[in-house]
This record gives C-alpha cells, sequence and structure tokens, in this order.
C-alpha cells in the first residue's frame, strides 16, 4: 500500500492526484466502464464482485454506478443498491446486512480541507462511513463522511445525513434528524400486513437478488 492511500485511508492529508494511486483510479475507470456500458460478452455483477473490496452474498447493484475506488467498500449479505449511486470511497465505506439503497444515494467518504490554499493543493481528507444492518435509506440521500447509520434504521428520501444517526430510528430533512423511534406497533402493524400477504400468496421464500 502507498504511503498516499495509508494516509488516505488513516484519515491525514493526502494528494488526490497522486501518482502512487494512478494505477488503482485506471483500475476502477476500467471496470466502472465495463459495467455501465457492458458488451454482450460481460457480466456487470461478476465485474461488480472484481470491483468492489469485500461483497457478501446474495448482493446486487443497479448500473450505473461509480465510486473512487471500489476496493474501500464492503458489502454484507443480501445488499440491494439501486440505479445511479455515487460511492466516494477514499474513506472506507462499510455496509452491513439486508441493507436496501434507494437510487441516487451518494456515500461520500473523501472531502476537501475548508482552507482554500491547503485545498487548491489538490489535497484531500477521507472520513470512513458505517451503515449498520436493516436500514433502508431511501433515494436521493446523501451521507457525509466521518458519519455512522444505526442498526434498523429508515432514512427519508432526500435527507442529508451529517451527523452519527442511532439504531432503532426514521430520520429525515436537511440536515438528517431524528423524527421518531421505530416502534413495537409498527412491527406489529407490518407484520399483519406480512401474514395477509403470506395468506393470499403463500409462504415467504428468502429472494435471490438477480
Amino acid at each position: 500500500m502507498s504511503s498516499e492511500e495509508q494516509g488516505m485511508l488513516n484519515g491525514q492529508l493526502y494528494n488526490v492526484y497522486s501518482e502512487e494511486l494512478t494505477p488503482k483510479y485506471q483500475r476502477k475507470d476500467h471496470l466502472l466502464h465495463q459495467i455501465n456500458f457492458p458488451s454482450s460478452e460481460i457480466n456487470p455483477q461478476a465485474k461488480l464482485k472484481e470491483l468492489i473490496g469485500k461483497m457478501g452474498d446474495n448482493c446486487y447493484v443497479e448500473p450505473p454506478f461509480f465510486c473512487d475506488f471500489g476496493t474501500n467498500i464492503t458489502f454484507g449479505d443480501n445488499v440491494y443498491c439501486n440505479t445511479n449511486c455515487i460511492f466516494l470511497d477514499s474513506g472506507k465505506i462499510t455496509i452491513g446486512n439486508r441493507v436496501l439503497i434507494g437510487p441516487r444515494v451518494n456515500l461520500f467518504a473523501a472531502g476537501h480541507p475548508i482552507d482554500a490554499t491547503v485545498r487548491n493543493h489538490w489535497l484531500g481528507v477521507a472520513k470512513p462511513i458505517t451503515i449498520g444492518s436493516d436500514v433502508w435509506i431511501g433515494g436521493g440521500v446523501t451521507v457525509n463522511p466521518g458519519v455512522t447509520i444505526g442498526n434498523n434504521v429508515v432514512i427519508g428520501s432526500g435527507a442529508v445525513v451529517t451527523t452519527d444517526i442511532p439504531d432503532n430510528v426514521v430520520a429525515v430533512g436537511n440536515p438528517c434528524r431524528v423524527l421518531r423511534k421505530i416502534t413495537d406497533q409498527d412491527q406489529a402493524e407490518w407484520r399483519v400486513k406480512e401474514q395477509a400477504y403470506i395468506k393470499d400468496r403463500g409462504p415467504l421464500k428468502q429472494p435471490i437478488i438477480r
């Protein structure tokens, strides 16, 4: 691992256009072109597994998809990511199990210095993003560097998440804030609807995401 990459992943200043990082950008560009503009001989999901640092079982990403490197992204099991998402993984992006990510979601683990003099030397700084399990992130959400989203969370469409979000809540808005807790009543109401679905259409099976 290069000194620039190590500094980047450690939250230190790094040269965004360092020659040391060029091969990683080139690898990412090559794979994303195959994913977003596949030929008939190419399986985009197989190329995604090659791009992403670690991908669990039964995951699917709808192209087009965009990222900084890909190698700093971790998917748990049963993750679905809708179309036109942008994951800037100069910092590590870690996603748990059973996570639904809506279209046009931005996970921005990359940032720049506030001071313009430093910023104008193409120096960047990154902070990791962590998303727990059993999370639904609505369309058009932006998650900023350094944010942790807990388990069993719903983030409403269009939210801009600038601070950590605790477990078991619905959070919305810009800046994103906790709207309310997810309650036993919520669970009871939806499980009644689920039972009605099962009665009408038969037992549920674990879906295989395309």
